[in-house]
């Protein structure tokens, strides 16, 4: 069941290959999160000492979930990953020019994980072209439907 989603990293960059992880949360955001106070259109993935780090998520607190706590809305944290998956996306954004993108929040068995895509940019012509090719999908699918019924 998805939380929220990025649909804006399907428009600016190509998805090659998608990859599940574990976030390190603290309490007050799971329930901020649970509640759908979450937004990671702006965020990003860097990679750090062989560690995988989400900047830019941010979760609005509740008012009445954190009261002895002083929360920071933008903080950087940790995502947890396989070490052989860690390694294998640290080439490939190394050396190939990809990045790597939070592409939506969902619970699995009760736990909040997160869809990382590993990606790389379009370029203007690309993006409408994919747009055109989107208008003519859904163009297609609206003859269709006038001939059937």
């Amino acid at each position: 069941m998805s939380i929220v989603s990025n649909r804006k990293a399907f428009h600016d960059y190509f998805i090659e290959e998608k990859f599940e992880a574990g976030i390190s949360l603290e309490g007050w955001e799971v329930k901020a999160i649970r509640s759908g106070r979450a937004n990671i259109r702006e965020s990003y993935v860097i990679l750090n000492n062989g560690e995988m780090f989400l900047f830019g998520m941010h979760i609005t607190p509740l008012s009445e979930a954190s009261t002895h706590v002083r929360p920071d809305p933008i903080r950087t944290r940790k995502l947890l990953l396989h070490a052989r998956q860690i390694g294998k996306l640290i080439g490939r954004v190394e050396r190939a020019g990809y990045a790597l993108i939070p592409l939506d929040l969902h619970f699995l068995r009760g736990r909040i994980k997160a869809e990382i895509g590993l990606a790389k940019g379009k370029k203007q012509h690309d993006k409408r072209e994919s747009e055109k090719e989107r208008d003519w999908n859904r163009e297609k699918a609206r003859i269709i439907r006038q001939h059937v019924s």
